[in-house]
């Protein structure tokens, strides 16, 4: 499901209009916030065609993922095993919906439940034979995919947009969940427009 939910982004001057009506709405942030999600809803779609192409989801795809990476740091693909918490922790996801994501891929037969090797209350994740095999097919057109997205910007540009980012990020990250709104942030100043 797309985070933006309109079709046609609005033009700065109409933002502009608007912050007369909303003195909070800042033109060039919510310019900048609209193309961001706008973006990442684009990058998601080129992903997810991808994926579905292998009759996988993103979620499904990060819990592979996840274990993979866990599997090839250790050296061993069955040495470190992860619990379906730290899972969750790893894909941002609650606990909930990895045991969701876990049992659908151990009915496909992609990854197995196995009694962990430390603590034997605690069941562990690993990826089987056939979940490795799937991502061995999938990885490298995915890899080309975001190489091609990337392609337009230099890695200049591409430095600094990750630089950028991760200042959002950040931000973001500041924000506590309970409160009722942000606190109030000085404008930059705007840049010259179309």
């Amino acid at each position: 499901m797309p985070l933006l939910m309109l079709k046609d982004l609005p033009r700065y001057e109409c933002l502009l209009e608007a912050s007369r009506e909303f003195p909070d709405l800042d033109p060039s942030a919510t310019e900048v916030f609209l193309h961001l999600l706008r973006a990442g809803d684009e990058a998601f779609r080129v992903v997810e065609a991808h994926l579905a192409q292998h009759d996988i989801s993103q979620g499904r795809f990060g819990v592979l993922m996840a274990l993979w990476g866990n599997c090839h740091r250790a050296g061993n693909p069955r040495e470190k095993p992860l619990t379906p918490a730290e899972l969750a922790d790893r894909t941002g996801v609650t606990r909930a919906t990895m045991t969701g994501l876990v049992d659908t891929l151990e009915r496909a037969d992609l990854v197995t439940r196995k009694p962990h090797p430390e603590d034997r209350r605690m069941m562990s994740v690993c990826l089987t034979a056939r979940g490795e095999a799937l991502l061995e097919r999938i990885m490298p057109e995915h890899f080309r995919r975001m190489a091609w997205l990337m392609g337009p910007l230099n890695e200049g540009e591409r430095k600094t947009f990750v630089r950028l980012l991760a200042k959002v990020m950040q931000r973001a990250s500041e924000n506590p969940a309970n409160t009722d709104s942000p606190p109030k942030t000085t404008r930059a100043a705007p840049a010259g427009r179309r």
